[in-house]
């Protein structure tokens, strides 16, 4: 996040609101019992807010961990000053366990093949992992009939390998109503838990992400891994609906460019690409330097909308790689160098996240996360 950089010398940009990351954090230390460390999750570039970016200004916060999804981001945060302890979620190849352990950067074992290389590994620094277990995600983890095996390596591992933690994840804990199944993987994760106990090992156990912290509060554990909460986002309109009058989280982010070009265009001309739109009414337009390359998806064509001088203005036609062309009708005076919002406040009005991923079709979490990791970040507040 460079401050030597002018956003008057951008075409587009990200504010990250520091104000609203500390809420958001305090809101989830104080949900969380005190003896549950908070682990902020900021794998594939932290949701869109800068994985970079991001971390640095969250270590300065209450958090204790931090989560990502390789050890590339791992040990690329370690080169920029994060030393608290980092969990990498995803897959390792073997080939850079030595690199992790060099970082002191803890990995998920997941199954029999990646703790089988792990016995075969014969590096000289002792590597800290968390055992991922399958209670019903079905997706990373261990089985239960994979148990047995799964000790039998871990022994043969010996002092080389030290068992730091166990978790699971929950597949359907972003619906406090629907809550068999999640009860189902809660108790499933408990013989999990007696299983690595038994035979001698007393890790950090953890299992509850955002939905979980707040929806299964007998799942915390040790350690929650908290991620879209910490940006200010609910998890699902479910558990939005159920906590939202008991507690306000702040969005972080938002996200602006310019208008580049204006003119006004006559009634019957068409629009962008395949002239996919055509202008019912002489009317100004507006062209924006931004696209899906940027992150702003294509299904937005003729439905997104932006913000202009507080006023919104509808997406014209095909969205380009690069540029959009927006409908300036209703925006008094607009000119060149005006800042656009596209998600975020301007004025009294504002365009949330969850409502472009709603006109583009797509979850708030796959929006986010597809915005351009280039764009420049700004703190604010």
């Amino acid at each position: 996040m460079s401050r030597a950089v002018d956003r008057r010398s951008l075409r587009t940009w990200i504010d990250l609101d520091q104000v609203a990351l500390a809420h958001n954090v305090l809101i989830f230390r104080c949900l969380l019992p005190p003896s549950c460390r908070l682990m902020a999750i900021c794998k594939s570039n932290a949701y869109g807010h800068g994985l970079y970016d991001l971390a640095p200004a969250l270590q300065e916060m209450d958090v204790d961990w931090f989560g990502v999804d390789s050890i590339v981001e791992a040990a690329t945060l370690r080169e920029r000053g994060i030393h608290k302890p980092i969990l990498v979620l995803g897959y390792t190849l073997p080939s850079r366990f030595a690199e992790a352990a060099r970082h002191t950067v803890s990995l998920t074992v997941p199954n029999l093949e990646n703790l089988g290389a792990l016995v075969a590994e014969r590096n000289r620094r002792r590597l800290k992992v968390h055992l991922k277990f399958d209670t019903g995600m079905h997706r990373q983890g261990f089985l239960s009939s994979e148990w047995e095996a799964m000790l039998g390596l871990l022994r043969k591992c010996g002092r080389r390998v030290e068992v730091e933690g166990i978790y699971t994840h929950f597949a359907a804990a972003k619906d406090p109503s629907r809550r068999e199944y999640t009860e189902q993987q809660i108790g499933e994760f408990e013989r999990a838990v007696a299983c690595v106990s038994e035979a001698g090992w007393s890790p950090i156990r953890h299992a509850n992400a955002t939905a979980g912290a707040l929806n299964y509060p007998q799942a915390a554990y040790d350690l929650a891994r908290v991620g879209i909460g910490l940006m200010g986002y609910w998890p699902s309109s479910e558990t939005k609906r159920a906590w939202e009058k008991k507690m306000v989280l702040r969005p972080a982010l938002s996200w602006r460019t310019i208008v580049s070009e204006v003119k006004t265009l006559r009634k019957g001309m068409g629009i962008g690409y395949d002239l996919t739109e055509t202008l019912k009414r002489r009317s100004p337009i507006g062209v924006c330097p931004i696209g899906y390359w940027h992150g702003f998806p294509r299904s937005l064509s003729s439905v997104g909308e932006v913000l202009v001088r507080g006023r919104r203005a509808k997406v014209l036609g095909t969205v380009s790689m690069d540029m959009i062309v927006i409908d300036l009708s209703r925006v008094d005076g607009a000119r060149v160098g005006d800042v656009v919002t596209v998600i975020g406040r301007d004025g009294r009005d504002e365009i949330t996240a969850y409502e472009v991923a709603g006109r583009a079709g797509v979850s708030h979490y796959e929006l986010l996360t597809r915005l351009n990791p280039l764009i420049q970040k700004f703190t604010t507040g």
